[in-house]
């Protein structure tokens, strides 16, 4: 379904949520939305699949409909691994199991600060932090890093914001032209950002990355940036480099 939660004047903006009206459009909106997003979900998949192997457990911590869970699975045909798919929406959960039948996924809803990812190969969390309160950001990412498989990866996507207004700038000029070519108006966008604001709290890509540091991750890359969005490849251990 076609994206307009927003297209219409609004008297009251309450803050965003995923609730049913989002997970309706929830595809629409996040591809018209967040430039890049085609390309992060299968990389960050095949990334995920190269480095489970054959078998082993992935966890897909904020996993809205499940689409970086199948981007792992098209690229990872063992049947012998397994992904565990959380998040803390019903009504995420319950589109996401309506259309995703493949017995290697268990959705399951929860607090994504009390899931436990013990001896996860892989821990996938694509643009989850922004959503989160900043002073738990540390908890969740030290308790990863303590917890997953040593030679384990965390594929983190993000929007950020960069250090240099004038750049910042011109990346806000940019998406915001970028949205209007999909189709989204002026009222969409402004009421949107509005809606946000309460609840999406975004940092530079140099504090994630010093933050990743600061809570066990030794092995760090920032494989993308576009814009205001980035995606890390991290590990506890200093194998991302020798990984074939």
């Amino acid at each position: 379904m076609r994206d307009q939660v927003f297209s219409k004047p609004q008297a009251n903006i309450v803050d965003f949520a995923f609730n049913e009206e989002v997970v309706n459009v929830f595809p629409d909106m996040i591809r018209r939305s967040v430039p890049g997003y085609e390309l992060v979900i299968p990389m960050g998949g095949l990334m995920a699949a190269r480095h489970m192997g054959s078998d082993g457990v992935a966890y897909d911590l904020g996993c809205s409909l499940g689409a970086s869970s199948l981007a792992l699975l098209t690229y990872c045909p063992s049947p012998d691994i397994g992904i565990v798919a959380v998040d803390n929406s019903q009504a995420m959960i319950d589109e996401a199991q309506k259309h995703i039948k493949d017995p290697r996924i268990k959705f399951r809803l929860d607090d994504l600060l009390a899931t436990d990812v013990t001896g996860a190969k892989v821990v996938m969390l694509n643009f989850v932090l922004q959503f989160l309160d900043p002073q738990h950001r540390g908890e969740l990412l030290r308790r990863i890093a303590k917890t997953m498989d040593p030679t384990g990866l965390l594929i983190l996507s993000e929007k950020v914001q960069d250090q240099d207004p004038d750049t910042q700038a011109f990346f806000d000029g940019t998406h915001l032209a970028w949205k209007q070519a999909n189709g989204y108006s002026q009222l969409e966008v402004s009421q949107k950002r509005q809606a946000l604001e309460n609840v999406m709290q975004v940092e530079t890509p140099q504090a994630h990355h010093e933050r990743l540091k600061q809570c066990g991750f030794n092995d760090i890359i920032q494989w993308f940036h576009c814009m205001n969005w980035v995606s890390f490849a991290a590990s506890p251990t200093r194998v991302l480099a020798t990984h074939e």
